[in-house]
């Protein structure tokens, strides 16, 4: 069974991850964490804190308790939802809800030393207000995290097609070994793209002639095709052209072909990328 921390905090994007949950759950047999932390720094910013010099002490303390007491109704709700959501995942799927008061990086990591797959949205509640970034959290958890992160987009829609970015590097043959040895996208078309500089265009047809043998000893029957150019242009436009469902890659890391990867590549790629995203490290 596979143990899945899924970190929700009631935004669009955590809705839909919750549904991307329910459909993993029908593929392979999972136990879910749903995981809803209250960021302790929200109840330190000036705002907050200005009003103990207007208001004195007492009644600061009173407000404070009162902030409190709405987060945690807050937290019930976010957790009633996702429990809704996931309702529809197959009868008997184990699932625990869990609200934590802390710091999300520390209290994910916590909960993620037992989890072999982790889930969370590519952004959260503030999306509205900045639409053009990423979350500042999802970036935390998944350059710290030890596990496979699926970061989900704004939308739903069924995975049929996965596309592996490749590169012959290490998170990617993780990727790779991810994709061969378990069930999660079996039966599904997977393609296998690698961005490369002309110069080391050789070595990047070894590194994917090395992935289809993989894939095809493990029972799929990968496209394979080498790319020229900006890699995250490239397998964005690829993404888009061949109505791919599911982009997975390394994640912030160098790799053995330098120029494919390096750090702000990976999010760039995620914010081009309107589909959700399977990271290794």
């Amino acid at each position: 069974m596979t143990r899945v921390l899924l970190c929700t905090d009631g935004s669009a994007y955590s809705q839909v991850c919750c549904q991307y949950a329910a459909w993993l759950a029908g593929r392979v047999s999972c136990e879910f964490e749903a995981l809803y932390v209250t960021d302790l720094r929200q109840f330190e910013v000036p705002m907050v804190a200005d009003l103990s010099g207007s208001l004195g002490v007492q009644p600061y303390q009173a407000v404070l308790s009162k902030l409190q007491e709405l987060e945690v109704e807050k937290a019930k709700l976010v957790l009633k939802d996702a429990e809704r959501l996931l309702s529809t995942a197959p009868a008997g799927t184990p699932t625990t809800f869990i609200h934590r008061t802390g710091f999300i990086v520390d209290c994910f990591h916590e909960y993620e030393r037992t989890a072999d797959f982790v889930m969370l949205g590519k952004r959260g509640e503030n999306a509205n207000f900045a639409s053009g970034h990423l979350g500042s959290t999802m970036e935390r958890i998944v350059r710290s995290s030890h596990q496979p992160c699926f970061v989900t987009s704004r939308s739903f829609t069924p995975i049929e097609r996965v596309l592996i970015a490749y590169d012959g590097g290490r998170s990617c043959r993780k990727a790779l070994q991810y994709l061969t040895g378990n069930p999660t996208f079996r039966g599904l078309e997977v393609h296998v793209v690698i961005v490369s500089p002309r110069s080391a265009e050789e070595t990047s047809l070894g590194y994917l002639r090395e992935a289809e043998t993989e894939l095809i000893a493990a029972g799929y029957a990968p496209s394979c095709q080498m790319l020229h150019g900006v890699p995250e242009d490239e397998i964005a436009a690829y993404v888009a052209a061949r109505s791919i469902n599911c982009l997975i890659m390394g994640a912030y890391g160098h790799t053995r072909i330098r120029q494919f990867v390096i750090g702000s590549t990976t999010t760039a790629m995620m914010r081009q990328c309107r589909v959700p995203v399977l990271l290794f490290r």
